[in-house]
């Protein structure tokens, strides 16, 4: 995949050059960074759909290890981005965390042609709500690891055991806050898609 010429400024339309577009989905455990990857590698300004967690969050949602979190997606994020020289356009849908959302994760999965799972190694157990939907739905899948200063480091291949990933599985590290590194695990997903099937337009091209 060619990145060399990809613009960091935001468009809101579709380029000409674009012949192929595919949707992606990005999933995970509540608070693991959904929101952030989108809006960090999106080239339209991304659609957030997030309220304010409240007193009924208490004993629901877990805040211990994002206690400075104060909103939560509720529907879903959306952004798009362009690799391959522009030539392909990838649709991203950020899923919501948590489990009582089950029917809209099934909803916003249809059709994807594969996922990025963002997992966070202080609990990586939150992780597998999202892996069990994915197999469930047969949809092809990456996990990247979102580096949270706090979180403790483990080797890949531990973690790779923890999940239980098959060893075709890309797995990688990245920082959800920097476009650099999340847009090169984007690369890897396409990549590792690219090697699986040809994509097919989701969307009459001019």
């Amino acid at each position: 995949m060619d990145s060399a010429n990809l613009s960091s400024q935001a468009v809101s339309y579709v380029p000409d050059t674009v012949t192929t577009s595919a949707k992606i989905v990005v999933a995970g455990g509540f608070g693991v960074g959904k929101t952030t990857f989108i809006g960090s590698v999106s080239e339209v300004e991304p659609l957030r759909m997030e309220e304010p967690i409240t007193e009924e969050s208490v004993g629901v949602d877990d805040l211990n290890g994002t206690p400075a979190k104060s909103t939560t997606t509720v529907g879903m994020d959306f952004g798009r981005i362009h690799l391959v020289d522009g030539t392909l356009a990838l649709y991203l849908f950020g899923l919501p965390g948590q489990t009582r959302f089950r029917p809209l994760w099934d909803d916003l999965a249809e059709g994807a042609l594969g996922c990025l799972v963002l997992a966070d190694t202080r609990d990586l157990d939150a992780s597998h709500d999202a892996l069990g939907l994915l197999e469930e739905q047969g949809i092809p899948y990456m996990v990247g690891i979102n580096v949270f200063p706090d979180a403790p480091g483990y080797d890949l291949t531990e973690i790779r055991e923890a999940l239980a990933l098959d060893p075709e599985t890309p797995l990688t590290t990245c920082d959800a806050r920097d476009r650099t590194s999340s847009l090169y695990a984007l690369i890897t997903l396409a990549e590792f898609l690219a090697g699986r099937r040809t994509p097919e337009p989701l969307e009459p091209q001019p």
